[in-house]
């Protein structure tokens, strides 16, 4: 939207929230002169919105009694763009205080957008499930760079969006054109269970009857989707969430790490999340007399493992490497490296003028 027709609307939404606003009060809200104040009044009377001038040296500007906003018009786009926005954020937590608002504000969108488009919309909304819920552990700091290079979220067609909602909806297949990591392309039939939210990413997960298998793919990556005849049965088990983290933490990647940490799953979870490393929880063992704890089995697919000593560490629980042997070389550099800086001393005359608490005297 041009600057000049967002000041626009932002007069109108001044004035609709009622009284008299003096030209010079509209000025400094809109941060532009008075001259440029009336031409604005000007544009929304040719768009026949009742403004009202009131002259005299406390005039300026308000709506004719009585008028209200014409009826909602959103395009598909923004108004997939405002309710998703409404839904990831009670899901995720981003919400929470103001639950009710946003779930009001959603059912007041909803009323008013035309029928088909309102009817793809709960499509998308009734097959879409989040990997990072409130309260789930979810640190973004065990992520591996090499997997997602940018760190910057990727967003699918709307139209790509909402064919394949509507087929994971109506248990449909969907003819998809593909283009991988590598710039392959392909076109294939897909037996879609489920959409995912999961890092700045849309996925797709379902069945490849072609090859027999379940599949994951990313949204933004596909070029066109188009619904098939048919119908398929969905099977059970895990959730479409589940899935994906699974897919992504099971993908081929260059090194095919193992540990043994001692702790728990969900200990484990707060640093290598399920979409990064498979956790494998073992029962307590005992040692000596003693009880020493679980030993999980830990699996992490990786194409570079300079992330993960760091990491390691932060986790604060004892380890053991059984693979790959270049790993332990990076953890001994990274402990050495940790050692050094904790033996030396601050260049001399650094200290003069702080004192031992860090604060400048």
């Amino acid at each position: 939207m041009a600057r000049p027709t967002a000041r626009v609307l932002t007069l109108l939404e001044l004035l609709q929230s009622g009284g008299l606003r003096t030209v010079t009060e509209l000025a400094d809200r809109l941060g532009v002169d008075e001259r440029t104040v009336r031409r604005y009044a000007g544009h929304l009377i040719d768009l026949d919105v009742p403004v009202e001038s009131v002259r005299g040296r406390y005039g300026g500007y308000r709506l004719a009694p009585g008028y209200r906003m014409p009826p909602l018009m959103l395009s598909d786009d923004e108004a997939l763009a405002v309710l998703l926005g409404l839904v990831a954020g009670r899901r995720t937590g981003l919400l929470t205080a103001a639950g009710t608002a946003s779930e009001t504000a959603a059912a007041k969108i909803r009323r008013v957008l035309p029928e088909r488009l309102g009817r793809r919309l709960d499509a998308v909304l009734g097959s879409l499930a989040f990997t990072a819920p409130a309260g789930m552990p979810a640190s973004e700091s065990a992520r591996d760079p090499a997997r997602d290079p940018a760190g910057e979220p990727a967003v699918p067609e709307t139209a790509v969006l909402l064919a394949v909602a509507d087929a994971v909806s109506h248990h449909r297949p969907v003819s998809i054109r593909y283009t991988d990591a590598g710039g392959r392309r392909s076109e294939r039939t897909l037996h879609p269970y489920g959409l995912v939210a999961h890092s700045g990413r849309w996925y797709v997960t379902g069945a490849d009857p072609a090859i027999g298998e379940d599949r994951t793919f990313r949204l933004d990556r596909i070029a066109d989707a188009r619904t098939l005849p048919g119908s398929f049965d969905p099977p059970g088990g895990p959730g479409a969430a589940e899935r994906v983290l699974t897919g992504l933490a099971t993908a081929p990647y260059r090194h095919e790490v193992t540990l043994r940490v001692q702790g728990s799953a969900e200990q484990i979870r707060t640093r290598l999340p399920a979409g990064i490393a498979i956790v494998t929880e073992s029962a307590p063992v005992s040692g000596a007399g003693q009880d020493v704890g679980c030993w999980s089995r830990v699996e992490v697919r990786a194409e570079r493992l300079g992330w993960l000593p760091a990491v390691l560490a932060a986790m604060d629980l004892p380890f053991v490497i059984e693979r790959p042997d270049e790993l332990r070389d990076l953890v001994v550099a990274f402990a050495d490296r940790l050692t050094r800086s904790a033996r030396r001393s601050p260049p001399a005359g650094e200290d003069d003028d702080e004192g031992r608490d860090g604060v400048t005297r």
